[in-house]
């Protein structure tokens, strides 16, 4: 069983329906052979890094960059996962109130660092709450885990 990990900061309730959402499209019933789990990133570890065989990162936009507990999460996992996690497959979401843009940046610095490898773009959630969040999340919970299903990551 393939083992895909949510690391997502939910500080509202609106963000935790987006973690929600990501995990409900990573659990899809025709999905059979991945587990997905979500823990925030003030409790995730290098292990359940390194237990992964693919990452989902959640985050939301705080003064133009990740939120804090997700930069701790990275301060405390990069070193011990950098050698043995290389290609990791990772994607992300932002739930950004203006464009995203350094939050994106940030992320994908680090992660470039640890020579993940990324599956698609940032999922950038702007602007005024929108209904579509939930599915653009779910979207790409099933997207990851489909993936992993059938071998391509």
């Amino acid at each position: 069983m393939k083992q895909l990990l949510l690391v997502a900061h939910a500080p509202s309730e609106n963000t935790r329906l987006m973690a929600e959402a990501t995990l409900k499209g990573a659990r899809h019933p025709d999905i059979d052979a991945v587990q997905c789990r979500w823990i925030e990133p003030l409790k995730a570890t290098p292990e359940d890094v390194l237990g992964c065989d693919a990452i989902i990162l959640g985050t939301t936009e705080n003064l133009g960059y990740m939120s804090g507990a997700l930069k701790d999460f990275f301060d405390r996992c990069y070193y011990p996962c950098l050698e043995a996690k290389q290609g990791l497959p990772c994607a992300l979401y932002v739930r950004a109130g203006h464009d995203g843009t350094g939050t994106c940046r940030a992320v994908e610095t680090i992660c470039t660092g640890l020579r993940w490898h990324w599956i698609q773009p940032p999922l950038v959630c702007k602007g005024d709450w929108q209904e579509e969040f939930l599915q653009q999340c779910e979207g790409l919970g099933m997207t990851m885990a489909a993936g992993l299903d059938m071998g391509i990551y």
